[in-house]
């Protein structure tokens, strides 16, 4: 089971999630501001933080951003807000999931089994390829978790690498997108914005658009390819 932080500042959800989560036996701490979560994030090791965006003194998304620069804790969302490129934002932030109000309880708990499932995976050490992959001009260090294009150093987060690393194991190959959400995301199902978010900044960074792509290819309804530009 899991050590889990609830930073939500509406006490009747605060006290429902707690329930549930004490029930599926969780170790739960919670706390109603964002200043409240740092401080116990810096002094206890947690294996989760549920955090929602609206607290009452500073908002969720910088205090993701807080959390970001003094740990690694995996961090699911909890938010009523729908804005695309919000959301855009916070994973690109550090988000390592979300979830929008209202949602169920078994909701919640296969997010965060999914969560969980990768972070103790990567801790238990499903060692990635020692080999450097490469694809045309692109380089990929899956020890080092450092990636180029032409030479120049790629800034990824976490979770953009994982999915450019993913593909460029198999270039050429389409990868259907329920293949990159049990390998990438290690969730059995979910939702295709995520990976369109992905696919989106890393295209971004590659410097290509949908439009006109150079390594990363969308097969509409099949899947997606990395391939060396022609």
């Amino acid at each position: 089971m899991a050590s889990v932080l609830v930073v939500e500042d509406d006490q009747f959800v605060r006290s429902a999630l707690i329930r549930h989560l004490t029930e599926a036996s969780h170790t739960v701490r919670s706390v109603g501001t964002a200043l409240e979560a740092l401080r116990e994030v810096a002094h206890v090791g947690f294996d989760v933080v549920i955090l929602d965006l609206g607290l009452p003194d500073l908002d969720g998304a910088e205090a993701l951003k807080m959390l970001r620069g003094i740990t690694d804790v995996p961090v699911i969302i909890a938010t009523a807000r729908e804005d695309e490129a919000e959301i855009v934002r916070l994973l690109n932030d550090g988000a390592d999931d979300y979830l929008t109000k209202p949602f169920s309880v078994e909701h919640l708990s296969a997010r965060m089994a999914a969560v969980l499932r990768r972070s103790r995976g990567a801790a238990a050490g499903g060692e990635p390829p020692s080999r450097v992959l490469q694809v045309g001009g692109l380089s990929i260090d899956p020890l080092r978790r450092q990636a180029e294009l032409d030479g120049t150093a790629l800034d990824l987060t976490r979770r953009e690498f994982d999915l450019l690393a993913f593909l460029a194991g198999r270039p050429g190959v389409v990868v259907p997108r329920r293949e990159l959400l049990a390998e990438v995301w290690q969730q059995s199902y979910g939702d295709d914005q995520t990976i369109d978010v992905h696919l989106s900044w890393l295209r971004r960074k590659l410097g290509e658009t949908a439009a006109q792509p150079r390594y990363l290819h969308t097969l509409r309804g099949v899947g997606v390819k990395l391939e060396p530009p022609l």
